[in-house]
């Protein structure tokens, strides 16, 4: 866990979960939420197995779910929604994340 990162801007917290997706063949939810801290996010334990993790632009749990796959779900500036698959991408994760409107339309998805 870490507190050295930027906490989410406030203009964020009001908007509500618009960011959901799936890391697949992914079981520990703590060595993601490591790649996150190493990456200068803060992060902390927020279940018994899950992790939030949050910079001034986006704030994602990780969740375990079933036997391989973690679930990431949570708030990001639309803006920046591919800035998230990068780090993703970095990680050496497969995903698929999903970014939705204030009407809970898809607006983007991506499947790596």
């Amino acid at each position: 866990m870490s507190d050295d990162g930027s906490k989410l801007d406030p203009e964020w917290i009001e908007v509500g979960n618009n960011v959901c997706g799936t890391l697949r063949g992914c079981r520990d939810a703590s060595a993601v939420a490591e790649h996150f801290e190493q990456a200068g996010w803060r992060s902390r334990s927020s279940s018994w197995y899950g992790y939030e993790v949050e910079t001034n632009w986006c704030q994602v749990e990780i969740d375990p779910f079933e036997d391989s796959d973690l679930l990431l779900n949570g708030v990001v500036d639309p803006r920046r929604f591919h800035e998230l698959a990068g780090f993703l991408d970095r990680f050496g994760l497969r995903y698929s994340l999903e970014l939705y409107d204030e009407d809970d339309g898809l607006v983007r998805e991506i499947h790596a």
